[in-house]
Order: structure tokens, then C-alpha cells, then sequence
């Protein structure tokens, strides 16, 4: 089991909040947050606080590249715009960001801290889900043992795999995914799917009642993201009941 982290752990130019378990009880788990296009790592800082999952330490991280006169970040390369709606488009490259998260679970998480692969779990929103997706790849393609080439789990709220991934992997990813996204209006499309399916080897879909690709508004959208914590997350107190009710951030 790993200890808790601090903030010497990591770079000096890698912005992120550690929040630790309820109660202070030893971290068993490790929960990375990644914030959606545009925003900041504070309001996934209070996500983790709200989430109360037992034994687990939430490491909200904010993405390196500012959006110009924009008060927010993103995890894209590039500032790349949308030409069908002129908003800022989500998949613009992965590189940096990428590079920068592997090297948080491989050289601070595993090495400094004392975790396993199998112990950290990411959830993202928008491109921070994107980004979370790609990490898990880019793990899976550079382990060395199978104990490296698995997560906890990818929990992604309106966000696929960015299109540099490679279509398909004959050596699927291992790493347990859940995707959410709305009935409709959602950039989690048939296709999306299929792509997610021919990269990992366990993908998950969960569907709003409504449309759009926002963070959970309430506890039956919510209840898909904690049954997977439960499943996933390494605990012996379980999920508290009243840590469901999340809400929007």
C-alpha cells in the first residue's frame, strides 16, 4: 500500500490539489480528477471532497496549457477550433498532456509513493476524460510487466479516445472503462464506442435520461460511476450511501 502524497512529490510546474481520505485513514487508492476543457483543477478538488470514498486520496491536476486570454486550461496541444460550431474543438492533440500524466503515475505515484497501477484510477470530464483515456493507453504500451499495463479504472464523462489513437489494438488495453454521455447530443457517438471497444478490453456505457454531456446532475446518474468505484476501488469499508449525492460542479 502507498502513502499519502504530498506535494514535494510532484513537479513544481504540475498544478494540482491532494485531498486526502476521509477521516485520514491510509490511502489504499489513488483518484485522479481531470477537469473538463476550459476549466480549472478547483472545482474537481471540491468533486473529490465530495466523493468521500473511503481510503482513497483524490489528486485533482489541472491541465498544463492555458487558453489564451481564456481563464482556464485544457489538455490539448493546441488551441484548435471547431468549425461546425466555432467553439474551442476538445481533440487537439495529446502529446504534452499525456506525457506529463504518465510521468505523475509512473515516477511520483508508483516509484515515490509506493502504489501500484492497479491502485490509481482516473476520471475526467470532456477532454479531461480524453485525456484519462489516452493515459491508460499510453501505460498499457509502455509496460514493462503485466502488474504496469493496468488501472483501477477510466471513468469518462463525454469524452472518447482523442484521434491519435491508433483505431484498434491487437493487444487490447486492460484498464477497465466507463463511459457516460447524454441520449443524445453527445460526442460519445456509435462510433466512439466502437473505437473504445477495439482499444480496451472491458468498456462500459452509461446513458443520461436527457441530453448532453455534462457531469452528473443527480443520484441515478451518478449511481453508474459509484458501482464502478465499488467494484474497483481497493477498500474494506465499502462506498458510503450518501456519498452518491454529488451533484453538478
Amino acid at each position: 500500500m502507498g502513502r499519502l502524497p504530498v506535494a514535494a512529490d510532484f513537479p513544481a510546474n504540475v498544478i494540482l490539489t491532494v485531498v486526502p481520505p476521509p477521516n485520514n485513514d491510509p490511502p489504499t487508492n489513488i483518484l485522479l480528477l481531470l477537469h473538463g476543457l476550459g476549466d480549472k483543477h478547483a472545482s474537481f478538488t471540491k468533486l473529490g471532497q465530495q466523493l468521500n470514498l473511503p481510503e482513497t486520496a483524490c489528486v485533482a491536476v489541472q491541465g498544463p496549457q492555458g487558453l489564451m486570454d481564456l481563464d482556464g486550461f485544457q489538455w490539448g496541444d493546441d488551441i484548435i477550433f471547431d468549425s461546425t460550431n466555432g467553439g474551442l474543438d476538445a481533440d487537439a492533440g495529446f502529446r504534452q498532456s499525456s506525457a506529463m500524466l504518465k510521468a505523475l503515475v509512473e515516477d511520483d505515484l508508483i516509484r515515490k509513493c509506493g502504489y501500484r497501477a492497479r491502485e490509481i484510477m482516473v476520471f475526467g470530464l470532456g477532454q479531461g476524460g480524453m485525456a484519462g483515456l489516452i493515459l491508460a493507453v499510453a501505460l498499457h504500451q509502455a509496460a514493462k510487466s503485466p502488474l504496469d499495463e493496468e488501472l483501477g479504472g477510466v471513468i469518462s464523462i463525454g469524452g472518447g479516445l482523442p484521434g491519435e489513437v491508433p483505431a484498434a489494438l491487437i493487444n487490447k488495453c486492460k484498464t477497465p472503462v466507463l463511459v457516460c454521455g447524454g441520449s443524445s447530443d453527445s460526442v460519445v457517438t456509435p462510433s466512439s464506442e466502437e473505437k473504445l471497444r477495439h482499444v480496451f478490453e472491458a468498456v462500459e456505457t452509461k446513458r443520461y435520461r436527457r441530453p448532453g454531456d455534462t457531469m452528473p446532475r443527480d443520484r441515478d446518474e451518478m449511481l453508474p460511476v459509484m458501482q464502478f468505484f465499488a467494484r474497483r476501488l481497493r477498500s474494506m469499508k465499502g462506498v458510503p450511501a450518501g456519498s452518491v449525492e454529488v451533484g453538478q460542479v
